[in-house]
């Protein structure tokens, strides 16, 4: 990713923040071919484990992507922040031209996949707990018969992908300056998209 010294996010933590608080991401792989191919799955994030981390995730045994793993090279996991267009009409100096703001993480590593059946279920049942309680919601996975769980089980591949680096890009007005920034912020906080106001808010205090 390309990420100008201005808009680096160079704090570990604020990077899993951003993980943690926007965990359906993309996984990109490429295949036998060199071709790229990209899943879009709920990750957990495990901070502690690693010097970076590890992603865990799971994705259905049809999907061929689980068979790019086998060649053991790097892959990546895109998350994504906040994000929303500025308008020109924004700022006070000028000329000027549109642009976008939005911050984004990239996550690379080698994944592995997890065989054993008990850690399955842990993945699964940790996936569940973590969104269930975000929903505010309480179905919990032990409702479920063991016969029916095992066959849901065998319809899925688990992995694991400890996290060899990181880049976060917070790319919020930083180049510009105050004024322009501040204008920008207030515009975006009147806005009727909840996503542009919370773009508003990470530019009042953007992760570093």
């Amino acid at each position: 990713m390309y990420v100008p010294t201005h808009f680096a996010v160079a704090d570990p933590a604020a990077s899993h923040r951003l993980i943690a608080e926007n965990a359906f991401g993309e996984l990109v792989t490429v295949d036998e071919t060199g071709a790229p191919f990209a899943s879009h799955l709920p990750f957990l994030l495990d901070a502690g484990r690693g010097p970076q981390g590890t992603l865990v995730a799971h994705m259905a045994r049809a999907n061929p992507q689980w068979r790019h793993f086998a060649a053991g090279k790097p892959v990546l996991a895109i998350f994504h922040g906040p994000h929303a267009y500025v308008s020109p009409a924004w700022y006070a100096t000028h000329p000027a031209v549109p642009t976008w703001n939005y911050v984004a993480v990239h996550a690379y590593g080698v994944p592995r996949i997890v065989e054993d059946a008990s850690a399955v279920k842990d993945i699964l049942g940790r996936l569940v707990d973590a969104n269930e309680a975000a929903n505010g919601t309480a179905w919990r996975m032990g409702g479920l018969s063991e016969p029916y769980l095992a066959g849901m089980l065998r319809g899925i591949v688990a992995f694991e992908m400890p996290i060899d680096r990181l880049e976060g890009k917070a790319k919020l007005s930083q180049n510009r300056d105050a004024t322009d920034q501040a204008q920008v912020a207030a515009a975006l906080e009147q806005s009727a998209d909840p996503t542009a106001r919370a773009t508003a808010k990470a530019m009042r205090a953007p992760p570093t």
